[in-house]
């Protein structure tokens, strides 16, 4: 039997995350969305290009939630997008009602799912999800590391001029302004990056990776970024379907790594099956900790106001 992958969400994100799975013929997909007939028309539109891509899968746009039943991956990037001018955080409380409700329906008609939320503020929005399945923290993530990653990754190869493809990059902390890309642990074929740049220009790569979003909203005005977003939250959705044991960067509960307890925190994980199997631990120097305690912080007060 196939396996099957919930797309909660018919927007740029949304649909190009589809797109990226029917093309792969990994799973069946279904594409949830509240606006009237937009999710079923993108739904036969991919599915009639099925023949061309070379695959037999299937394709259901809907309106109801109770289609995701049975899904073996669920996938929310419903809810507002950033405008110019705005941050991840103004869109908190918007996008907890929208998540919160979604996240209900999770819990009744998909509950051995695992989730990757997308949703911004997605580490707010992931412990939210957590918290309203009361599904096993394992099988509940937010997608975000890989994009940072991903951002870093490309802007490094700019400044290089080497391929982006042998370049491995990490971020850690939470998705937004006090997120910690980390040039220690960003090599080139295994040289690290502070062997090949000098502080100066990886300062400006860390900021401009920061901004990363953002500088996208003021180019496009309207909407944001959803190419990389989407082909992030692929591989995430690849490395759990096909059990690779991936190391990625993800947002993940944290338990007592890295000396964060009871929040949701951008780490290396492994990611199979069975969601996140395990956090990685990196010893971090002291500037590297500071860095990422302030992202706690930064992430904590969000939580905070939303009672979690």
């Amino acid at each position: 039997m196939r396996k099957r992958v919930a797309v909660i969400g018919a927007g740029n994100v949304g649909a190009t995350l589809a797109e990226h799975i029917v093309m792969s013929g990994l799973a069946d997909v279904v594409l949830y969305d509240i606006v009237e007939d937009l999710p079923q028309g993108k739904a036969l539109d991919m599915l009639e290009a099925t023949p061309l891509w070379g695959v037999s899968v299937d394709v259901k746009g809907t309106n109801e939630l109770k289609d995701i039943e049975g899904s073996d991956v669920v996938v929310i990037t419903a809810g507002a997008a950033r405008k110019p001018g705005m941050s991840r955080d103004d869109l908190l409380n918007i996008n907890a009602q929208v998540v919160g409700s979604v996240s209900e329906a999770v819990k009744q008609y998909a509950p051995e799912a695992v989730i990757i939320v997308v949703t911004n503020p997605m580490d707010v929005m992931a412990q939210l999800c957590w918290k309203t399945t009361g599904f096993p923290y394992k099988r509940v993530m937010g997608m975000g590391g890989v994009l940072d990653a991903a951002r870093f990754r490309t802007f490094v190869s700019m400044a290089l001029g080497v391929s982006q493809t042998d370049i491995e990059a990490l971020v850690l902390g939470g998705h937004g302004d006090q997120m910690v890309p980390m040039p220690r642990f960003t090599t080139v074929r295994g040289v690290s990056i502070t062997k090949l740049l000098d502080k100066e220009t990886i300062d400006k790569l860390i900021e401009r990776t920061r901004n990363g979003g953002a500088e996208i909203v003021s180019l496009l005005k309207k909407g944001s970024a959803y190419y990389a977003p989407a082909a992030s939250t692929f591989q995430m959705v690849r490395a759990i379907l096909l059990d690779e044991k991936r190391m990625l960067p993800a947002a993940a509960y944290l338990d007592g790594e890295y000396g964060v307890k009871g929040i949701y925190m951008g780490v290396p994980v492994i990611l199979g099956q069975g969601g996140v199997e395990r956090v990685v631990e990196l010893e971090l120097n002291d500037e590297e900790r500071e860095a990422l305690q302030r992202s706690v912080e930064a992430v904590k007060t969000l939580v905070d106001k939303l009672n979690l």
